[in-house]
């Protein structure tokens, strides 16, 4: 006899995520890897897209990480030719971080990842089932204070394995 306090793991929303979150995490890296990169050098790489260009000290307040995981995760994306850190043209105290023509190819590849991954995990929802999982999970999202497009683990001061 079940007792009622315990309902079944699968039947308990916040372990569903957790499980969910947990396997497209892992996926999501094995995904990646043929590309040379992790799912923080990802997230790194979209941010530099939309605000290519700006210092280190701009894009860790973006992402609410501190400097030294930014000059880290900046270090790791040099080494794989994606990004170049440049004296900023108005601040000479600071460097400004722009995307290199290798990163552009990465993020298109790595793009097409995430519709591959997207498709692998909703297969079995239709169009409007996959559009109201959308809106519930970014209402959710920004009820429990989930900045939009930034992902909790970057903003964590220790560096994670990608």
């Amino acid at each position: 006899m079940t007792d009622p306090r315990f309902p079944p793991l699968s039947d308990q929303p916040a372990f569903l995520l957790g499980q969910l979150g947990a396997y497209t995490s892992g996926r999501f890296g094995e995904l990646l890897a043929p590309l040379d990169i992790g799912p923080r050098h990802f997230g790194m790489l979209r941010l530099l897209r939309e605000h290519d260009g700006q210092t280190q000290q701009q894009l860790g307040e973006t992402l609410g990480i501190h400097r030294n995981v930014m000059v880290g995760l900046v270090d790791e994306l040099e080494k794989r030719q994606l990004v170049a850190r440049r004296r900023h043209p108005t601040d000479r105290r600071a460097h400004a971080v722009y995307l290199l023509p290798a990163a552009r190819d990465v993020l298109t590849r790595a793009q097409e990842t995430v519709r591959r991954l997207e498709a692998e995990l909703f297969a079995e929802l239709d169009t409007d089932e996959r559009a109201t999982l959308q809106r519930l999970l970014q209402r959710t999202a920004a009820s429990n204070g989930l900045r939009p497009g930034i992902h909790p683990g970057l903003t964590h001061d220790r560096m994670r394995p990608c």
